[in-house]
């Protein structure tokens, strides 16, 4: 049966130059197909015990936060406006949902320490030391995303969708319905705010430079409207609320783009050896 290695090319009885010791991978013993399965049997294992350990703390104050995940609505309610539940097993179902996606946030850095604990011994030291700072920046980023979404888009956009009711309509969100919408913006500033990542990953695989990327500027500006547009809710003030941080963040990717440009002189050597 043919073994399948996570890096065979064992270089420490060649001389090598300075870059080539540099990008260097370290040495692994080799590894069975059945191995690579097993290992990330167990880290998959993990996970999952850390997202229900998480659930099982959460459930029990899974009440407390839907009541906070409501808080931007219900404070732009009328006075003695309340919300409702529709279905007779949603005020169960609805916080349990809410805790369990929320478990499933807070395990994200777990996921990704795993991730790359699983990949990392098939990376270059020089890789290992760009990869690993992307995958920290990545699940801040993407929390930055939700907290925005949170203090700052839910206020305005409720405030906004209270003040224009028509008269003689009266407001009962269904708890399950503001639930899925808050999860789906949540996600959708939470991805947004993973621009900067996307940028550095591109000029990184060489599909393109920061230079290029300044010069399509104003196409990433509208590209970003249109974005906004097709993610958040159909008015003016939530789409101009995603568009100007994904500009912005956009700009701070091209900044530290520049750290993750392939070198052109980097030796042939470096690069995997063939199995």
């Amino acid at each position: 049966m043919r073994r399948a290695r996570r890096r065979v090319t064992r270089m420490s009885d060649q001389p090598r130059s300075p870059d080539s010791k540099e990008d260097d991978a370290v040495d692994q013993a080799e590894m069975t197909f059945v191995e690579h399965l097993i290992e990330l049997r167990d880290r998959l294992l993990k996970v999952v015990l850390t997202v229900v350990v998480l659930l099982l703390a959460l459930f029990p104050f899974a009440s407390e936060l839907y009541h906070w995940l409501a808080a931007p609505l219900l404070r732009h309610l009328p006075e003695g406006g309340t919300m409702i539940a529709t279905e007779v097993a949603a005020p169960f179902l609805t916080p349990f949902k809410l805790a369990l996606v929320l478990a499933i946030f807070l395990a994200m850095p777990m996921v990704l320490y795993h991730a790359w604990a699983f990949v990392a011994p098939g990376l270059y030291r020089r890789e290992r030391r760009l990869v690993f700072p992307l995958l920290v920046s990545s699940s801040v980023l993407f929390y930055l995303g939700m907290a925005f979404a949170y203090y700052v888009v839910f206020p305005i956009m409720f405030g906004f969708f209270n003040a224009v009711v028509p008269d003689g309509v009266e407001i009962m969100t269904d708890i399950s319905r503001y639930l899925d919408f808050v999860l789906k913006i949540f996600f959708a500033f939470g991805i947004a705010f993973e621009v900067p990542i996307a940028t550095i990953l591109l000029v990184w695989a060489g599909f393109t430079t920061p230079e290029a990327l300044r010069q399509k500027r104003p196409y990433i500006i509208v590209g970003a409207f249109v974005v906004g547009m097709l993610l958040t809710p159909p008015d003016a003030i939530s789409q101009t609320l995603l568009a100007l941080p994904m500009w912005a963040l956009f700009e701070l990717g091209v900044l530290f783009s520049k750290l993750y440009v392939r070198r052109e002189e980097e030796p042939a050597s470096a690069a995997p050896g063939p199995d």
